[in-house]
């Protein structure tokens, strides 16, 4: 599959979960870019700032707060019709010059800085983080897919009502996610195998 195909499916995918969240998603003003900095300070909090105290970072969660951050990014430049016929190439970043550590935190920033002040979605800065990750396209592809059905998942089971439980035997249903992804090798049919996993490991925690 290659790269256009791929951001085609995710942009797909994204207006699919956006209608289930509502139908009319595009005419209720959803402040897409408040989402996008919050998730902003989410990744940073799993990967690290504190100089007062000994962190150690998870990188996996960090990957996934970027997902979460692209979720956002897409549906803001879908609402906006803004999907740039390069963007696929936008996003095919090779890693920075300087990657992890202060690199990232300040690619993080940037990209916070221009939502806040824009209130709008800059490609530009996200593949500079994802680039100062590094985070390579395809891997961004492979952990949306992922995500986005656990999304799905989330709002078939109650989530926007407030039934849903998220902590699963004391773990963030994140990191179970995580887990079930090692095991997926077929892309064609990854996202119903991935929903039938989270399902079977999602009765096991509500039944205990």
């Amino acid at each position: 599959m290659d790269k256009t195909t791929m951001l085609a499916a995710m942009a797909k995918m994204q207006e699919a979960h956006n209608q289930q969240v509502h139908p009319q998603w595009r005419e209720q003003g959803y402040e897409f870019y408040r989402a996008i900095w919050v998730e902003c300070a989410e990744l940073l909090d799993h990967f690290g700032w504190k100089w007062w105290k000994h962190q150690d970072g998870d990188l996996n969660q960090v990957k996934l707060e970027l997902v979460d951050i692209w979720h956002f990014g897409l549906s803001d430049l879908l609402c906006r019709d803004a999907l740039a016929p390069n963007l696929a190439e936008v996003l095919n970043v090779q890693p920075a010059a300087a990657t992890g550590g202060e690199a990232l935190r300040q690619a993080v920033e940037a990209l916070a800085e221009v939502c806040l002040s824009a209130r709008t979605f800059p490609t530009d800065r996200f593949a500079g983080v994802m680039a100062a990750l590094p985070l390579p396209f395809d891997e961004l592809f492979r952990l949306y897919v992922g995500k986005n059905v656990l999304n799905r998942f989330r709002q078939d089971h109650g989530y926007k009502t407030g039934t849903y439980r998220k902590l699963w035997r004391g773990r963030e249903d994140n990191e179970h996610l995580m887990e079930l992804l090692k095991d997926l090798n077929a892309p064609e049919t990854a996202a119903a195998d991935l929903y039938a996993r989270l399902q079977a490991r999602y009765r096991e925690v509500i039944s205990a």
